[in-house]
C-alpha cells in the first residue's frame, strides 16, 4: 500500500511540473495551482487522505516522499510566476506610451429629437401645452372621430397596420386631439409630438415609422386669421426672421377648409434650386380649421367653437437644417453620422 502511494506522489511530480511549465498566464497558473496543491479537491491532499490506512511503520517514509514533492511543485510554482512577471515587465517596456489614445464616443441627441425640443419650445411660447398619447389606438380614434369613414384609402390594410380588430398602430398623432378634447373643455391649445406608423416604403424620403406633431387650437372665435399668424410665426422663430409662409388650398377630412403651408427654401433664399425643385418653396406642414363634424364628434357645439389644427413632419424639418439628403440616415443609427450633433 505504501508503495502505491509512493508511486502515485512521483507520477504527480512529474505531471505537475508539466503542468506549471505550460501554463500561459497568470491565471493558468493560478488554476494549475489549485489542482496540484489545493487544500479541498488538489491531487496531493486527495492522495494524503489514504495515508492514514497505511501501518504506523510506512507512514513516515510516505510523508517524507510527500513532502518533497510538495516543495519541489511549490518552487517550480515561484519560479513560473517570476518568468510570467518578468515577461509582463518587457511587454510594458515595448509598449509606446507616445501613441495618441483613442477618442471615446461623445453623447449627442439624436437630430430630430432636438428639433422636437425645439418645435414644443416655441409653440410652448405661443401658449400651447404638450400632451401625450397611445400609439395603439382604435379605428374610431384615428378615423371615425377625425371624419374619416373606414372605407376610405388610408384606413385600408394597405395603408395602415392593423394589430386585431378595430385596433391599429395610429396613422398620425391627430387621435391625441380628440383625447384631449373628450378629457377637457374649451380653450384648448395643445401639441402633440409622437411616433406614427404607414405602410410606407422606406426610401430617401419615406419611412414605414416617423415622429409627428400635430397641434390643435380650439376657443370661441376663433378664425383661419389666428391660424395663419402662429403659422408665421412659428416659421419666423425656427427658420429665421425671413422666412416666408405661403397657404395653398387642399383638402383633409377632419378641416375645413383646409391648407398646406410652405416655407421659402432655405437653401436658394427663395430663387430656385434642386432642394426645392426650382419652386422656391418648401411644404412643411397642413393645416386648417377644425371640421364641425369633428367637435360634433367629441361633444363640442360647433355653432359655439372653431378652431384650427396643423401637423408637421419634425424629420423633414431636422433635413431641411442641417442639409440630410436621405432621410435614412436618421434611421441607421450610425455613431459615425450622429456624433456630428454632439
Amino acid at each position: 500500500m505504501a508503495t502505491d502511494l509512493i508511486e502515485a506522489l512521483e507520477a504527480l511530480e512529474r505531471e505537475g511540473v508539466s503542468l506549471i511549465a505550460s501554463a500561459a498566464d497568470a491565471d493558468a497558473l493560478e488554476a494549475a495551482r489549485i489542482a496540484l496543491l489545493g487544500r479541498k479537491e488538489g491531487r496531493l491532499t486527495a492522495i494524503m487522505r489514504n495515508l492514514g490506512t497505511l501501518p504506523a511503520e510506512e507512514r513516515p517514509a510516505v510523508g517524507a516522499v510527500a513532502n518533497r514533492v510538495k516543495g519541489v511543485l511549490q518552487e517550480r510554482l515561484e519560479a513560473r510566476a517570476a518568468e510570467l512577471e518578468e515577461s509582463y515587465a518587457g511587454a510594458a517596456e515595448a509598449l509606446d506610451l507616445t501613441l495618441p489614445g483613442r477618442h471615446t464616443w461623445r453623447g449627442a441627441r439624436h437630430p430630430v429629437t432636438i428639433v422636437i425640443d425645439e418645435i414644443c419650445a416655441v409653440l410652448g411660447s405661443l401658449g400651447f401645452t404638450r400632451v401625450r398619447g397611445p400609439e395603439a389606438e382604435t379605428e374610431w380614434h384615428n378615423f371615425t372621430a377625425l371624419n374619416t369613414p373606414l372605407d376610405h384609402p388610408a384606413a385600408d390594410m394597405h395603408d395602415t397596420f392593423y394589430l386585431a380588430p378595430g385596433i391599429l398602430l395610429r396613422s398620425h398623432t391627430s387621435p391625441v386631439q380628440i383625447r384631449t378634447m373628450q378629457q377637457h373643455r374649451p380653450p384648448i391649445r395643445v401639441v402633440a409630438p409622437g411616433m406614427v406608423y404607414r405602410r410606407d416604403p422606406f426610401d430617401a424620403s419615406h419611412a414605414p415609422a416617423f415622429e409627428q406633431i400635430e397641434g390643435l387650437a380650439v376657443d370661441e372665435g376663433i378664425t383661419f386669421v389666428d391660424l395663419k399668424a402662429t403659422v408665421a410665426e412659428f416659421a419666423r422663430r425656427i427658420f429665421g426672421p425671413r422666412a416666408e409662409v405661403r397657404f395653398r388650398p387642399s383638402f383633409f377630412p377632419f378641416t375645413e377648409p383646409s391648407a398646406e403651408v410652405d416655407v421659402s427654401c432655405l437653401i436658394c433664399g427663395g430663387g430656385g434650386c434642386s432642394a426645392c425643385k426650382g419652386t422656391g418653396w418648401i411644404e412643411i406642414m397642413g393645416a386648417g380649421m377644425v371640421d364641425p363634424a369633428v367637435f360634433e364628434a367629441v361633444g363640442y357645439d360647433p355653432d359655439r367653437y372653431t378652431g384650427f389644427a396643423f401637423g408637421m413632419g419634425p424629420a423633414r424639418i431636422a433635413m431641411l437644417r442641417y442639409g440630410i439628403p436621405d432621410i435614412r440616415h436618421l434611421y441607421d443609427a450610425d455613431l459615425r453620422f450622429l456624433t456630428q450633433f454632439a
